[in-house]
């Protein structure tokens, strides 16, 4: 009997795609609007993230709100998602600065990263013992001989080989434009 691994190589993806979204917002050396996409806004009551709220345009991070009173809601979201920004309040909105990094800085970002791609494989291995003990469950049950077994694992570590392989050419790619 063939085990089916659609549903984990799934969830492989999903780690991959995990750790994509989470280490764009990591700031590396140039401006990137995207690095807001976490923050939430406290907007009448209610947590809500900042492109949900406003405008955000261009490399200086411009950010419009449709509703004006939001600005300081917003400015203040920023501030306490502790990113290293700068923001000023205009008539126009709120515009985010984007200072040059410091080694200190780079530094503590490349730990950040580390940790999310640290996070994205206990989550993969996490995976991978759940279908494991399913792969023994079978076999102790009678539905696949110990060959089967031990053939379905040098499957699924394939797929383990390949997603980690992928994890960690995204992490030295953030790596290389962190210490650009």
């Amino acid at each position: 009997m063939a085990y089916n691994f659609s549903e984990f190589k799934q969830k492989a993806k999903d780690v991959e795609e995990w750790l994509r979204k989470e280490l764009s917002t990591v700031r590396a050396g140039r401006a990137n609007p995207s690095i807001l996409d976490g923050v939430m806004v406290e907007s009448y009551g209610a947590m809500t993230s900042i492109n949900q709220l406003a405008n955000i345009v261009g490399e200086d991070a411009r950010i419009t709100p449709w509703d004006m009173s939001q600005a300081k809601s917003i400015e203040k979201a920023i501030f306490v998602a502790n990113l290293g920004l700068s923001i000023m309040i205009d008539d126009k909105g709120v515009r985010v600065l984007f200072p040059e990094l410091t080694s200190e800085r780079r530094v503590a970002l490349i730990k950040v990263a580390k940790q999310k791609h640290e996070d994205a494989k206990v989550t993969l291995r996490m995976e991978r013992e759940k279908i494991w003990e399913e792969i023994q469950k079978k076999e102790k049950e009678g539905g696949v001989s110990e060959d089967e077994k031990f053939r379905l694992k040098n499957e699924m570590q394939k797929i383990v080989d390949e997603t980690t392989k992928k994890l960690e050419e995204t992490i030295e790619k953030k790596e290389k434009e962190i210490t650009a």
